[in-house]
């Protein structure tokens, strides 16, 4: 199948970039089925999801994977095989990050949905998309599938696996488009079905 999808200019963002991209995410994400409400409080969410958000692509910067449209208007963060999302650190320190950030029990909430995401994940070697988001005044332009063909384009020429996770399910055709199929379920505790989906090797 080919993909309808055709790569949008990207290259690598750096600390300049920063602030764009977590604009974009958090943006994006605000509404979705999961991250939205995993900061119950609205008047606060964006707030409190930017601090997260900051520190999940600072941390992603560390890879020449992760990649921004020209203007950061649209972010996707590829984890490379063997790679984590969080350097050991940040991740030792998440809960009481995420307990300052919002309470122990929006921390709870999060740290328990990374749990069970990352226990879903394939033992095989992939490139994992963790995050891709498009700044909300951007949307409809074909930027987020535009930087998935690019990061896939890249991916096949190393005939490596790709992987992810559809957190909301309007977006699952558009990644099978991609070249992806569900690969399983991840039913949250707050109720909420994730869909991780898998592209093999090309």
């Amino acid at each position: 199948m080919t993909s309808p999808y055709r790569p949008v200019p990207a290259r690598a963002p750096g600390p300049a970039d920063l602030d764009a991209m977590v604009a974009a995410l958090t943006t994006a994400f605000f509404d979705d089925p999961l991250w939205g409400p995993a900061f119950p409080d609205q008047e606060r969410r964006a707030e409190q999801a930017a601090a997260m958000w900051r520190l999940y692509a600072n941390s992603a910067l560390r890879y020449p994977w992760t990649r921004v449209t020209p203007g950061a208007e649209a972010v996707a963060v590829w984890i490379p095989p063997g790679g984590t999302e969080l350097t050991a650190g940040e991740a030792e320190g998440l809960r009481d990050f995420l307990t300052d950030l919002a309470g122990p029990r929006v921390a709870d909430g999060i740290v328990r949905i990374g749990d069970q995401l990352e226990q879903a994940r394939p033992a095989d070697p992939h490139f994992y998309l963790t995050l891709l988001g498009t700044h909300a005044a951007h949307r409809g332009k074909g930027l987020g599938m535009g930087l998935v063909a690019e990061g896939l384009a890249r991916i096949d020429e190393l005939g490596a696996a790709a992987y992810l996770e559809s957190s909301n399910p309007a977006n699952n055709t558009r990644y099978e488009r991609a070249g992806f199929t569900a690969h399983g379920r991840v039913t949250t505790a707050t109720g909420h079905v994730v869909t991780t989906m898998w592209r093999p090797a090309r």
